[in-house]
């Protein structure tokens, strides 16, 4: 695939992009993507390997080295629908996957592994522009009707694909505007919100019927992203509809419960980040939660970490300091033993590029308050991981003497999701796995159905907290699932 030679000959070329001191002042993409020439460069750099591990290591199997072999024959159109086949959204996964399919790529083996985010990045942007993006609506009608609970990634995926082969799909979104998480958890400045808006009009010219600031089942006091005006019953939904997707998001975020919790300025980072994609959108967000002039604390190191720091970067914080529970990993991995799977080693997003004081093996203990009821400062002290003799499994210590205390104004805590919030689960009456996800297989006939007859669950309401592709995934093959459970056969891919 590409040039049998290319790898030997041509260098791996990350994207450009803009200088961190000038992106900061801004909340637009800022990264551009390859010209056709350079795509062509990198496409040609994908070896004839035999294997392409690189399919497997991509929760959607992107077809990868037809893609990237058309790149390179500069079939640019070709190209694109090779990556529709497999991928309903490559424009979001362009932008915000975090690439497994290159920690797979055998070239990663001893060498810099293809550019594969970056070629689909410009496969897919180059489709918008050309006009090769079209609507695809369904040639006959099945009659059918299917609900569709959640508008990010695996709802929509799933609300497209059943479309596509003729259902009736309506998409129940609790937030005042379309796209789940990826309009109300990703900033704008790494993927602006035209891309959901232009895949929504697409879908409704395929027949999608959208309705936003729905709540299905009662959420009152419980979710911390909740723009809804309406209500509706779940028994109303099952009643009307030959089958319901619970499609939603893990959004019940972990908690540090500790002395100090209850000041004001400590929050959940999806109470932050929600707020400020408001604001980017033209909303006036009352009482809007700022890191202007603050010292901020992040607690948390992984990308949703990553996103408030960009975030309190752009509000004009005083400090940004991002803790992480874990020891810092190493600047790169072993790769004669983690190849091709995904490797644990130290990244460094944009975000900390724009400036952050990360610190690993850091535990908080306490959050102080200034006398007046809001957080001046955190308490904090350094662990060390020691295996247990008996049980062999890490064990966090403290190490004595070590506690600190940091200044903080805003504290923002970002270590990950637990679960789907349990009302809608309980309103539809699933049965829960033991972490609160929607119990069901994704193994057999009766793949992705929940313990109600004709009520499934995919992404993240399903397998809990994830990547967007992985969602993709899960709505494409749920989609098929429920094609199956209404017409006894389906056409659509596994």
């Amino acid at each position: 695939m590409g040039k049998i030679t290319g790898f030997l000959e041509y260098q791996r070329l990350e994207e450009a992009a803009e200088a961190p001191a000038s992106r900061r002042k801004h909340w637009h993409e800022f990264v551009v993507h390859l010209t056709d020439e350079q795509a062509a460069v990198q496409g040609a750099r994908c070896m004839d390997c035999g294997i392409p591990f690189c399919n497997n290591g991509c929760p959607v199997n992107n077809v990868i080295p037809d893609f990237n072999d058309l790149v390179y024959r500069q079939q640019w159109q070709a190209a694109l629908a090779v990556l529709h086949s497999t991928n309903n959204f490559p424009e979001f996964t362009g932008r915000v996957c975090p690439a497994p399919c290159e920690a797979a790529c055998t070239l990663n083996i001893n060498s810099d592994p293809v550019g594969i985010k970056s070629i689909e990045h410009a496969i897919i942007d180059k489709g918008w522009a050309e006009g090769w993006v079209v609507p695809q609506p369904a040639a006959h009608k099945t009659g059918k009707r299917v609900a569709v609970v959640g508008s990010g990634p695996a709802g929509l995926a799933a609300a497209q694909q059943l479309a596509r082969v003729g259902h009736e799909v309506t998409v129940f979104e609790k937030s005042d505007r379309i796209g789940g998480l990826l309009r109300y958890g990703i900033p704008d400045f790494k993927m602006e919100k035209s891309h959901i808006d232009r895949r929504i009009e697409q879908m409704r010219a395929e027949g999608v019927i959208f309705r936003a600031g729905v709540r299905v089942g009662r959420l009152d006091g419980v979710t911390v992203n909740d723009f809804s005006t309406e209500s509706i019953d779940a028994r109303q939904l099952t009643a009307e509809f030959d089958a319901v997707v619970l499609a939603g998001g893990a959004e019940v975020p972990r908690d540090l419960p500790m002395p100090g919790r209850d000041l004001r300025g400590v929050h959940f980072a999806m109470e932050f980040l929600p707020q400020q994609n408001k604001a980017v959108a033209g909303d006036k967000v009352k009482g809007q939660i700022l890191a202007t002039g603050k010292h901020v604390v992040v607690i948390g190191g992984g990308d949703t970490g990553s996103d408030c720091v960009g975030t309190s970067n752009r509000h004009g914080a005083k400090s940004v300091t991002q803790f992480e529970l874990l020891p810092q990993p190493p600047e790169q991995e072993n790769r004669e033993l983690t190849w091709p799977y995904w490797p644990v080693k130290l990244r460094t997003s944009s975000s900390h590029e724009e400036g952050v004081e990360r610190d690993w093996a850091v535990t908080t203990k306490r959050f102080v308050d200034d006398g007046k009821g809001s957080v001046r400062a955190l308490v904090a002290a350094r662990v060390d991981w020691q295996k247990d003799p008996m049980t062999g499994q890490m064990k966090m210590i403290e190490v004595p003497g070590s506690e600190f205390e940091l200044p903080a104004d805003l504290v923002l805590l970002a270590m990950g999701f637990v679960s789907p919030v349990a009302p809608v689960l309980e309103a539809f009456g699933v049965e829960k796995d033991a972490r609160g996800n929607a119990r069901a297989s994704t193994d057999g006939k009766g793949c992705y159905r929940t313990s109600v007859e004709k009520v499934f669950a995919a992404g993240d309401m399903r397998r809990g907290q994830s990547l967007v592709v992985w969602a993709i995934r899960e709505g494409r093959q749920c989609a098929r699932a429920v094609d199956e459970y209404l017409m006894g056969a389906s056409t659509l891919p596994r």
